[in-house]
């Protein structure tokens, strides 16, 4: 019963302030911008931290070709947007464009293990913003998106969804470390 009593001034007590505090507000809003804080990891055990270590030594081994990737994907980007310039012409730019690619960094690239080249397509999809699967049946023919399709799936990911950077905390702290922040399209969605 002593209890009951408690609970019940307790409530009253709070349902009194409500009511105080009803009568008594102003129009006055404040608003405190402040500072951006940088928080660091704890790590729960050496393992984590090992894992964490690696996948940015990973990455900043893979920073060379995310960028020329990028490079790359704009320059195709705006010629495949100029409407001046026939289906022919396109196909044979892309196709220049894949054997510079292609004599610049394929032995570079071969001698990348799974998990950076794992890691290289989703930096790949992070920073263009685009859906790599859709990619390779627009700029190659469905047979090999299919083909990269099923290595992916393989190794766990999948070429047919857009990067979500709320499943990659530790690959996008990596990024913002290293300098890349997210890329404007992703920002609306990352404050779900």
């Amino acid at each position: 019963m002593n209890c009951m009593r408690k609970y019940g001034c307790l409530l009253l007590i709070v349902l009194g302030s409500f009511a105080a505090d009803a009568q008594s507000v102003q129009d006055t809003t404040y608003n405190v911008l402040l500072k951006e804080a940088r928080v660091t990891a704890k790590w729960k055990n050496d393992t984590d931290r090992y894992h964490y270590n690696q996948m940015r030594y990973y990455v900043t081994t893979i920073l060379p070709y995310l960028n020329a990737a990028t490079k790359l994907f704009g320059e195709i980007n705006a010629e495949v947007q100029n409407e001046d310039v026939s289906g022919k012409e396109r196909r044979r730019f892309i196709s220049a464009k894949e054997d510079e690619v292609r004599t610049k960094f394929e032995d570079q690239v071969k001698s990348l293990n799974t998990t950076q080249g794992v890691l290289l397509v989703k930096l790949i999809a992070r920073q263009t913003g685009a859906n790599i699967y859709e990619l390779l049946q627009e700029f190659k023919n469905p047979f090999t998106a299919i083909r990269w399709q099923a290595w992916a799936r393989f190794n766990g990911m999948n070429l047919n969804r857009k990067y979500d950077p709320s499943e990659e905390r530790d690959l996008e702290n990596i990024m913002d470390e290293l300098g890349y922040p997210l890329p404007g399209g992703y920002l609306a969605s990352e404050n779900r």
